[in-house]
């Protein structure tokens, strides 16, 4: 177990590091005006490009703008779930270990959105509601790569049922992959946005198992 913990632990760091090369990349590397009001976007051929190929749609922006707040219930449920047993067990350190590193987990996903509101990489292609938006990396594709598969991790151990497990964790795959190809061909990121936002929450995820592995028993 400890040798397994150890390898996705590494491979976290490495997603990470691999994060913030592509950020500096992207923050330095052929940076034109081509945003609206002559924002700065990096790697703007690459980004124009690929933003001409998908076009805006506006209204698939709106879907899944809407439905990124089932992430957002999903991250509740858990944190009241951890403070019931917090609660019933009157003591922090009773609460499942796995538990309170999703806590620790979503703490550290709420600062990466934080961090990027205040450092803006890049600002979205399109105004909305007539603002220019920082958009890097996309906050929707963190919160749907984040929340849903470390759901799944929790669930597949919580739900008895075999039959019953497959069909959620089937349909939190599903939800997960339209999200993230929803928020790509919307038009409201760059391409950059999107590559950001893969990589910082894999690598957020698989180190957030490799802490997991190192949970000796579940209690359920």
């Amino acid at each position: 177990m400890k040798k397994e913990a150890c390898k996705h632990f590494y491979l976290g760091i490495l997603l990470v590091s691999l994060f913030v090369l592509w950020t500096i990349v992207v923050r330095f590397a052929d940076v034109r005006p081509i945003g609206p009001r002559e924002s700065l976007v990096g790697l703007s051929t690459l980004n124009a490009y690929v933003h001409q190929l998908v076009g805006v749609h506006m209204t698939l922006y709106i879907l899944t703008d809407w439905l990124s707040l089932l992430p957002v219930a999903i991250a509740l449920s858990f944190a009241g779930l951890g403070l019931t047993q917090w609660i019933k067990r009157k003591h922090l350190l009773k609460v499942d270990f796995s538990l309170l590193i999703l806590g620790a987990f979503y703490l550290t996903v709420f600062a990466v959105y934080l961090l990027f509101e205040y450092v803006v990489v890049n600002h979205r292609p399109v105004l909305i509601n007539g603002y220019l938006e920082a958009s890097y990396p996309s906050s929707t594709t963190m919160l749907v790569l984040c929340i849903p598969p470390t759901a799944a991790m929790q669930l597949r151990s919580r739900i008895r049922n075999n039959a019953c497990k497959q069909i959620v964790l089937g349909i939190i795959d599903l939800f997960t992959v339209f999200m993230v190809l929803g928020r790509a061909l919307s038009g409201v990121h760059w391409f950059s946005d999107i590559v950001g936002g893969i990589l910082i929450s894999t690598g957020l995820v698989t180190l957030y198992k490799a802490f997991c592995l190192l949970e000796k028993k579940h209690t359920p």
